[in-house]
């Protein structure tokens, strides 16, 4: 294969700082993986986990070739090399909406594709579940400073940068690096704020050059192929995660500590002082607490301060977030403590939407709220802690059932999912079935199994709850059925054994 272009556009500053409050990012690292928290005031605020057998795919771009295309859906699966075929819908082949990406297709998918055809594509989200990554022809390559879109003119800024005098002279100096006869159009990211013409005009050089090669290597690769693989987790921390409020970057290991300051002299000279190697004897993510946090990201259930707790359930399609008082009982009457938990809810419900990374449809059941003043402060004080999210969202207020609805963009998997898979025993529900209920299936079992074959002796293995169950209160249920079949049945406890597991030995 050949060799994989590294992008990171050049910047000689970082915009003036205007700090309100400290941020650090301590980055983990360990031969099988790399871990990222991103904190604030003290407090974990963002998780990243990078696997080095199964790193995240977005921005990675390939030579793919088309092996299905499904006319009914508009969509067609691309071989890229990757375990499953990954999935390109209508509205992501750039060549099918000339007006932009809100326009109406000018020709069905299967007048654009055909099968077997060789397709540039870049991954737009990772394959979650048991979906492919989704693809698209439009592609874009991040610099530090700047998005490069060199199919399509166009010169956008960050909605983040709200300044307007700042957002119009970042148009104008744009506007006089890239003339208008050259092809290819920017986006403005945050970090260009305050910059000046030489930091964007190497931003632009860089993009270019990668783009030059990308083509290149497009023309002379067989799908399917990787033609450019994004950055590795540390690497993009130092070009994504750092912002004006960012004020160290601690690394724990002395390897990755010295190729990071390599990478940032060269790429990120103003983020270079911010970087410190950790050589202290207790674990970096212990000594910050970030440990304790992962380990209540992946409950359950979220105790509040005050008393109160927050109740996650994720599903394929949605999560449901439910809000209870618990303990507090507040200090004047009850619509207080409702109206104070819901608004510790709010702040906690954001932080956590970031620290597992909860994307998809997102329903909130707040505590009931009989003032429209308590709704409305409630509903302010969710916006504003979801202003920390980086991630598009969208918050459409309460319904007429008291929920309040919401979007998160999916571009990757969920904590849980990265760390966790389906319990064996309960097979994801949640919850297993009573040692009782095992024990009138069993019968059941013993029944069918006995009108089915003549066996001198039926032996039952099952876990130690079950057969203590049968030797106790199900006693005379067990001797009566033996009566009616007239064989003998015996009873084995199998430690290994989980509460619903059981077999029927026939002797």
């Amino acid at each position: 294969m050949r060799a994989v272009p590294k992008l990171y556009a050049p910047c000689l500053t970082v915009p003036a700082p205007h700090i309100i409050m400290p941020e650090h990012i301590l980055i983990n690292f360990t031969p099988q993986e790399t871990r990222v928290a991103v904190m604030h005031q003290g407090v974990t605020q963002e998780l990243h986990i990078e696997r080095n057998g199964s790193r995240g795919l977005v921005g990675n771009v390939y030579v793919g070739k088309v092996v299905r295309i499904l006319p009914g859906m508009q969509s067609a699966f691309i071989d890229v090399g990757l375990e499953r075929t990954a999935f390109l819908h209508i509205a992501d082949i750039l060549e099918a909406r000339p007006n932009g990406h809100g326009s109406e297709p000018t020709r069905p998918i299967e007048r654009m594709l055909s099968e077997g055809q060789s397709l540039m594509v870049q991954v737009i989200k990772d394959p979650i579940g048991t979906k492919g990554a989704r693809l698209s022809t439009q592609i874009s390559i991040a610099g530090r400073m700047l998005v490069y879109l060199p199919q399509e003119k166009h010169i956008g800024i960050s909605q983040r940068i709200e300044d307007e005098a700042e957002r119009e002279s970042l148009r104008e100096k744009l506007a006089r690096l890239v003339p208008a006869d050259e092809p290819g159009g920017f986006i403005v990211r945050t970090m260009a704020e305050g910059a000046d013409e030489e930091d964007l005009a190497n931003d632009i050089a860089y993009l270019r050059k990668i783009w030059t090669e990308l083509k290149a290597s497009s023309k002379t690769t067989a799908p399917p192929a990787l033609i450019y693989q994004e950055l590795n987790l540390g690497q993009r921390v130092l070009r994504d995660f750092v912002n004006p409020e960012t004020t160290r970057i601690v690394i724990d290991s002395r390897e990755n500590f010295q190729k990071l300051t390599v990478f940032a002299e060269i790429y990120t000279p103003a983020v270079r002082d911010m970087l410190e190697h950790y050589t202290g004897e207790r674990p970096l993510f212990d000594l910050f607490g970030v440990e304790d946090e992962i380990q209540k990201a992946l409950a359950r259930r979220v105790d509040l301060k005050s008393g109160g707790y927050l109740i996650f359930d994720q599903t394929e399609a949605m999560t449901t977030i439910d809000v209870n008082t618990g303990g507090f009982v507040g200090v004047r009457n009850f619509d207080d403590t409702i109206f104070k938990t819901n608004l510790e809810a709010a702040q906690a419900i954001a932080r956590q939407l970031r620290l597992r990374n909860l994307g998809g449809i997102i329903i909130i059941d707040f505590i009931d709220m009989d003032t429209a003043e308590h709704r409305a402060a409630v509903l302010a004080e969710f916006n504003k802690a979801l202003a920390r999210d980086h991630t598009r969202l969208t918050v459409n207020g309460f319904t007429a059932l008291g929920l309040v609805e919401m979007t998160r963009k999916r571009t990757r998997e969920s904590l849980s999912h990265v760390l966790c898979e389906e319990c064996p025993t309960c097979g994801g529900r949640g919850e297993v079935r009573t040692a009782r209920t095992v024990c009138y299936e069993i019968l059941r079992e013993l029944l069918r199994e006995a009108r089915q074959f003549d066996a001198r002796e039926y032996r039952v293995l099952g876990n130690l709850a079950v057969i203590d169950r049968f030797l106790d209160e199900e006693s005379q249920g067990l001797a009566m059925l033996s009566d009616f079949i007239g064989k003998p049945i015996s009873l084995q406890a199998e430690p290994s054994y989980s509460q619903e597991q059981y077999d029927i030995v026939l002797m």
